[in-house]
């Protein structure tokens, strides 16, 4: 099912406004906010905590971010992390590094010391953006890396005149503190912009084809990557993300942008869209039910593209009834299967179309969608995106297999990365005469709807978060007391799986499940702790001594499933 329109057979179940082929200008990402800004520069570009930004304002303030990088020495190919949540800080600096030439890795606020070392180590990054708050363990991570320029930002200068003064006293109830130190590597962010304010972007070339993003993910592996994508991968899942939306847009576009941009999902389907499009973009740092069921009320999104975990927790508020909710139109779920109990609840609530989709990282990210108006089959993530094909083969032989059959994904497209930082032999194994083996196992049918089965890489999914199990494996057999351990992921009503840990101790050594799982938890992202711990004896295990993790998630299916005395 690859090539021409006649070996597409899932284009005749597009929308009507779905084109099968679009057209992708060679043009830097950046060129959206330039557009974007021409076209209607005193629009609303950010909302957030009831601040706005126009258009123009964000357009100005990343010309000097990007002339501020130029004159502390940043030049074109440079790696710049960004380790921020959804702020105006976080478009302004994103859009403003691109336009110094500047290579972005977005880096989530949430890593430990140990993650952040590696992001920042990997990538070659010698100058993070990061929030003022987080600099106690930035400030101890730093200095094990290639970072020699820090530049932080603040909610504070974010916020909404009351709200600022404010700020201040809420921060130190939470235990943060704002202040910094004077040193020469450390730059504040309001100070830099004030300064280069009304200068022009660096007079840099940038290309469709050069590196925009490196995003890391696990992969089909355990070992935290960075997924190379261009200017043009961005730029093409932008458009196929907005050609899938445009046919229900009425009036001004609001995106509810509570997906994080760190996350490719919320940099694509929230942040570039929204750019893109001129939509307003509502900012949520935090997702929190009943803040974000007031901003729906307050603010109108009319697109919310999210995780199942939102829509669950929407669905189930208590005082869901309260808001109206109604200008919400089209919704993608992504990150996660989404239950149909969960889809048709959210739609009688709102009156939304919510649909399904499908992507990985090194797609960046969207490759699938369930079409908003036409069919929609239950338990499928649809349909390809416009230009994208799609192969399903066996993971033994690479051959074909016949519809209807399992066997692994794979797809081909304009939105499909370059390979991964650094790491040939690895970009090698999954990227293979243009085709992106992406490691899950899926079917597709006659109509070209395909079906997730199940995943070659055993990652654990967790409120949309990818969580790799070799790497808290990795953390557990720091413990001293730990002689063997496994983890999987075990289905969760809310998070929609969660994280369990299988201990073997050490002869003569006796451990508790709180210890185990504070151990971790000084060492992990709060999203990638074990919830629980069983200790055993022995892990199950293959001929050649490989843990055999599927043994143990059916051995967790069955206890779930056994009810209770």
């Amino acid at each position: 099912m690859t090539g021409t329109a006649a070996d597409r057979p899932w284009v005749k179940f597009y929308d009507p406004w779905v084109r099968p082929h679009l057209d992708y200008p060679d043009v830097p990402l950046y060129a959206f906010l330039d557009d974007t800004a021409a076209r209607k520069p005193h629009g609303t570009a950010t909302i957030f905590q009831g601040a706005r930004l126009t258009w123009a304002g964000v357009r100005e303030a990343a010309d000097a971010f990007a002339a501020a990088l130029a004159a502390l020495g940043v030049r074109p190919g440079d790696r710049v992390a960004i380790m921020l949540p959804n702020l105006p800080q976080t478009v302004i600096t994103f859009y403003g590094a691109l336009k110094a030439g500047a290579v972005v890795v977005m880096t989530n606020p949430l890593y430990t010391e140990r993650e952040l070392e590696h992001q920042l180590s990997d990538s070659g990054a010698e100058t993070l953006v990061f929030l003022d708050i987080l600099y106690p363990r930035v400030s101890r991570a730093v200095p094990r890396t290639p970072v020699r320029r820090l530049i932080a930002a603040s909610i504070r200068d974010a916020l909404p005149l009351p709200l600022r003064l404010l700020y201040p006293l809420k921060a130190r109830r939470e235990g943060h503190s704002l202040a910094l130190p004077d040193q020469p590597n450390l730059h504040r962010l309001p100070e830099l912009l004030a300064r280069h304010r009304g200068a022009p972007p660096p007079a840099v070339t940038v290309r469709g084809e050069d590196l925009a993003l490196l995003q890391y993910t696990g992969g089909t592996t355990g070992i935290a990557k960075g997924a190379m994508l261009t200017h043009r991968n961005l730029v093409a899942n932008t458009l196929q993300t907005w050609e899938w939306v445009r046919g229900l847009e009425r009036g001004e576009q609001r995106v509810l942008a509570v997906l994080p941009f760190f996350h490719v999902y919320g940099l694509t389907t929230a942040l570039n869209l929204g750019v893109a499009t001129g939509a307003t973009l509502i900012l949520v740092a935090r997702f929190q039910v009943g803040e974000v069921l007031k901003l729906i009320q307050r603010y109108r999104p009319t697109l919310f593209p999210g995780a199942p975990p939102m829509y669950v927790a929407i669905n189930n508020h208590p005082e869901v009834g309260r808001y109206d909710l109604s200008s919400i139109q089209a919704c993608i779920s992504g990150a996660a299967p989404l239950p149909v109990e969960v889809q048709t609840r959210f739609e009688a609530l709102t009156g939304a179309k919510l649909v399904e989709g499908y992507g990985l990282t090194e797609a960046s990210p969207v490759t699938h969608a369930n079409p908003l108006q036409g069919r929609r089959v239950v338990g499928s993530i649809g349909v390809p995106f416009p230009d994208t094909d799609v192969r399903i083969v066996s993971p033994e032989t690479g051959e074909e297999v016949p519809v209807g059959q399992p066997g692994e994904l794979c797809v081909r497209g304009p939105q499909v990365m370059q390979g991964y930082w650094n790491r040939p032999d690895e970009t090698a194994r999954v990227l293979r005469d243009g085709w992106l083996h992406t490691g899950d196992v899926a079917r597709i049918d006659e109509d070209g709807y395909c079906y997730i089965v199940d995943r070659l890489k055993e990652v654990i999914i967790a409120s949309g978060y990818n969580i790799y199990p070799r790497e808290v494996e990795e953390v557990l057999y720091q413990h001293p007391g730990i002689m063997e351990a496994a983890v999987i992921g075990v289905p969760h009503e809310y998070r929609g799986e969660t994280v369990k840990a299988y201990v073997v101790p050490r002869p003569g050594t006796t451990l508790t499940e709180e210890e185990v799982i504070e151990f971790c938890r000084e060492r992990l992202a709060r999203y990638k702790v074990p919830t629980s711990v069983e200790f055993r004896d022995s892990l199950p295990k293959s001929a050649a001594g490989k843990v055999l993790r599927r043994v143990l998630r059916e051995e967790a299916l069955r206890q779930q499933a056994t009810p209770t005395a």
